[in-house]
């Protein structure tokens, strides 16, 4: 468990990055999506300067070991605490290949990053964030895995997506209560595939007639109450595609609600989506995906700003960057 210290009176930054996606070939030199990438993270960074980025998966393409290689020095050279969780396309080729590039990255200077018990993953940790000796805000950075078995209504065994298991949930329970006995009541999850929650906040957000056409609303309309249930109209962002997580209720959703203090998860892997809703006390935030790789929009480019105070986190907002000059 990593501790960072938050200055008193000063507000701490979490910036959030998801899905760069970008393979060996896009770090060669004047290729657009490396362009794009190293101009929107230096835009974020000098218009948020956060004290923390985390990274929601994908940073590559498994078996892409340079690019991963080039992402982190590329990140590190900042000098800014910087975490990342696996995602689907980071481990498809095995937790063998993930270990590797996480021993290469664990010699980077500004990660901080934990493999964890190997028993549920790798990538399971905790960063707490101190101010005046008390933690105000515990950080669980999440391996979502790149996929699971479930039994379809005729009982064959398909494919699914990654999903948490039930090891990482009752670790997850176990740790909230250590951090509550430090006084902390304040807490987050990140990871890479969402959990299963999110189709049900999706369906209860949107006005009845707007699930299934939520590719119509824009994303400046998507700030406004026009297209909000009641209840839900401190809601942003858009919904174009549908929530790629497992099949049936993977059982994160009730574990936060038992343990009381996660308040904000945040989840990348649906590139096009980026809503921020507030569902029963908890706000289900998709990260805005930073740069064009595998597959983007260009007006939804950019990243996710949490902010923490002595009360944990009280603002979540996403930063847009402009990368139209390079589309030119």
């Amino acid at each position: 468990m990593k501790t960072l210290y938050k200055t008193h009176g000063k507000d701490f930054i979490i910036l959030n990055l998801t899905d760069p996606q970008i393979g060996n070939d896009d770090w060669i030199e004047n290729r657009r999506s490396r362009a794009i990438l190293e101009y929107t993270l230096k835009e974020l960074i000098e218009r948020t300067h956060p004290d923390l980025i985390t990274v929601t998966g994908d940073i590559a393409w498994a078996g892409q070991t340079d690019a991963y290689r080039f992402f982190a020095e590329f990140i590190d050279a900042f000098g800014i605490p910087w975490a990342p969780v696996w995602g689907n396309h980071d481990t498809q080729d095995g937790y063998e290949y993930i270990d590797m590039i996480a021993d290469m990255y664990l010699e980077f200077d500004n990660i901080l990053y934990e493999k964890g018990d190997p028993a549920f993953g790798n990538g399971n940790y905790i960063i707490k964030i101190e101010e005046d000796g008390r933690v105000v805000h515990g950080v669980f950075m999440i391996d979502s895995h790149s996929g699971s078995k479930f039994i379809n209504e005729e009982g064959v065994e398909c494919d699914d997506w990654g999903k948490v298991i039930p090891e990482q949930i009752e670790w997850y329970k176990t740790e909230c209560n250590k951090l509550k006995e430090e006084g902390c009541n304040d807490t987050s999850m990140f990871m890479h595939i969402p959990i299963t929650a999110y189709r049900t906040v999706w369906n209860a957000a949107y006005k009845t007639g707007l699930v299934e056409n939520t590719r119509m609303i824009t994303l400046e309309e998507s700030y406004t109450d026009k297209f909000w249930n009641e209840g839900y109209t401190d809601s942003f962002g858009v919904f174009y595609e549908g929530v790629c997580c497992c099949q049936g209720d993977d059982g994160v959703f009730g574990a936060m609600k038992e343990c009381g203090t996660t308040r904000h998860i945040v989840a990348g892997h649906d590139h096009i989506n980026n809503f921020v809703i507030n569902y029963e006390g908890i706000k289900f935030i998709y990260g805005t995906k930073i740069g064009e790789g595998c597959y983007w929009r260009p007006f939804l480019n950019g990243g996710t700003v949490l902010t923490v105070t002595e009360n944990g986190i009280t603002d979540v907002h996403h930063e847009y960057v402009d990368v139209s000059q390079f589309l030119e």
